[in-house]
């Protein structure tokens, strides 16, 4: 068994959608990024790279690549998901915290969970997903952007 962690961080900015865990959220502003800066995918790619020891998702999927400009992280995902299974290791779990002022997470997490263990290959029960705030502090408390964070256990 292996485990990985990863982060991600992305600032707001106007006239994006804002995506997290492959779900849109209508009506809040999105983040700036190379692809499409969904933070909780990219934190949880850059986990299960790191659990199987096949890099991170800067080696793979470079931001100087057009090929990867606007792409949908629900698809890099899968991408990863090969990588992970060619080294002969499944995912047992994932944990994913997404820290923000603003949107709420709450009333999405359900369907980010369901998306999520649908590209792991996992039952929902096996992913957790969870929002949190930094009590108005750094950049996230200031409404700047956005963290996440995700760790995952592989065998």
């Amino acid at each position: 068994m292996r485990t990985g962690i990863g982060v991600d961080a992305h600032r707001f900015a106007e006239g994006r959608v804002l995506v997290l865990g492959g779900l849109e959220f209508p009506g809040s502003r999105g983040l700036s990024g190379h692809s499409d800066a969904d933070v909780v995918l990219h934190a949880l790619m850059d986990a299960l790279l790191g659990a199987c020891g096949a890099g991170d998702i800067g080696e793979m999927f470079p931001d100087t690549d057009p090929a990867y400009k606007d792409a949908s992280s629900m698809e890099l995902l899968e991408r990863v998901m090969g990588a992970v299974r060619e080294r002969g290791f499944g995912v047992v779990n994932a944990d994913v915290v997404v820290m923000c002022e603003e949107p709420r997470v709450g009333p999405y997490r359900e369907a980010m969970r369901s998306n999520i263990a649908q590209a792991l290959g996992i039952d929902p029960g096996a992913v957790s997903v969870k929002g949190t705030t930094t009590e108005g502090m750094g950049f996230t408390g200031r409404g700047e952007g956005i963290v996440a964070m995700a760790a995952v256990l592989i065998e």
